[in-house]
């Protein structure tokens, strides 16, 4: 089999599931040209009766298929404007925990309204215990937060709208 073409590198996928396994990650997404591989697994807390009950993983990481395409996206709740398109809408480009500050009761590194340079820090994701700044793609004027502090964000979520 030294020429046999595989569509994709299963190694790499037993990799990525051996990293989720070993950490708290829920799920990883790599890419590399038009190759995007998504392994994620899915987890199941159980509610507490008198004493906290410990956390299962209820199956075993698999491959995803890519993103569903941007026409067949879930559209905004009636009365929320749709930012899906907006020129100045900062996604997120990992999966882990947003947070608005640099640590807990420091002020926000943007508020809506605040004037940012390109560059400028605009929050914070935690991956694999590692903070990211996540700089400001242009200069502008924050119109728009849609995420809560200290919560778990995908690869690609709409973040921040700076006009």
């Amino acid at each position: 089999m030294a020429n046999s073409k595989k569509p994709f590198d299963t190694d790499l996928i037993r990799d990525l599931a051996m990293l989720i396994a070993e950490t708290d990650l829920t799920e990883i997404e790599v890419s590399q040209g038009d190759l995007r591989i998504r392994v994620a697994r899915n987890v199941t807390i159980t509610a507490p009766v008198h004493v906290a009950a410990p956390q299962s993983v209820a199956a075993p990481a698999v491959a995803q298929p890519a993103p569903v395409p941007a026409g067949l996206a879930p559209k905004a709740a009636a009365g929320e404007p749709d930012y899906t398109s907006h020129p100045g809408l900062v996604k997120s480009p990992m999966v882990g925990t947003a947070y608005r500050a640099s640590e807990p009761g420091s002020p926000p590194f943007v508020e809506i309204g605040s004037k940012v340079r390109e560059g400028q820090t605009l929050l914070i994701v935690e991956a694999m215990k590692t903070m990211n700044q996540i700089p400001a793609p242009r200069a502008g004027t924050v119109t728009a937060i849609l995420f809560d502090d200290a919560s778990p964000i995908e690869y690609g979520e709409p973040l921040v709208v700076i006009e």
